[in-house]
């Protein structure tokens, strides 16, 4: 569980309802920020408009997705590359076919896949074609799911401001009617308030974090594709760890050896 996320979401809510209290009182929070009719057009709206953009399967994923963003995937990349070095080694001293089984050790399906892709004499060209697809497909299908939210995060004030239209029409037709004006006004300036606070404080968070662990994951599947072809390539272990480093920060690449030594 990444705890920074929660931390995030419930410091934002917390300071809204604090500057509510604050400049109108605790009463303020229920009777002049709550309403119900600009909740059904703001966030039934842009809901409406998301369900309508994709199928069924897909909303339903899409809106599951968000959980990724709550968690921590530990992706240690100098683990990784230390990893990969461990491999090398093997196959300079035992041979590439001393690698399958090492691989029915291994948690990670994708670097599986790969060494026992190398493992059957698969062309090196050809490995890095069926590993670069499964990567580009991994990324496109998280990409898809950090769009649902970037889609909802434009949705949520357009519909905030369809709201307010609507609050400011009936306001307009009823001006002699004057207890009609404050419900109206409610709905045309919450709406706004409300789709704001969708895309601002729900939505653009949840695609910041979405991006993040694609692009960390992107790189260490990139790292285990040139490491893996490295070996195939029967490339010393140091240069293939020099060259895998290359991904990292400065500040990270020490951490390597760390990782090589513990093993």
């Amino acid at each position: 569980m990444d705890i920074a996320t929660i931390i995030g979401l419930i410091f934002g809510a917390i300071m809204v309802v604090y500057g509510i209290i604050d400049s109108g009182g605790v009463s303020a929070l229920t009777e002049s920020f709550l309403d119900l009719p600009s909740f059904v057009i703001t966030f039934g709206g842009s809901l409406g408009c998301l369900f309508a953009s994709y199928t069924v399967k897909e909303f339903i994923s899409h809106l599951k997705g968000c959980g990724i963003a709550f968690k921590d995937p530990k992706l240690n990349h100098g683990e990784i590359i230390a990893q990969i070095i461990n491999l090398s080694n093997v196959a300079r001293k035992e041979g590439l076919l001393a690698l399958e089984e090492v691989a029915g050790g291994l948690d990670d399906e994708f670097m599986k896949k790969g060494i026992l892709l190398i493992v059957d004499g698969t062309e090196p060209e050809l490995v890095r074609g069926i590993l670069e697809t499964e990567l580009n497909n991994m990324d496109e299908r998280h990409r898809g799911v950090a769009g649902f939210y970037e889609t909802w995060a434009a949705m949520g004030p357009s519909w905030g401001m369809i709201g307010t239209l609507i609050g400011l029409v009936n306001m307009l037709k009823n001006l002699t009617d004057s207890t009609t004006i404050g419900p109206n006004m409610a709905v045309a300036l919450l709406t706004t308030l409300y789709g704001s606070l969708i895309a601002n404080w729900w939505c653009a968070p949840i695609v910041n974090k979405l991006k993040g662990i694609n692009a960390r994951e992107y790189q260490m599947k990139a790292i285990i594709i040139e490491g893996l072809l490295s070996i195939q390539a029967g490339e010393n272990p140091r240069v293939i760890e020099e060259k895998l480093k290359s991904f990292l920060a400065p500040t990270a690449r020490g951490n390597v050896s760390e990782e090589e030594g513990v093993r």
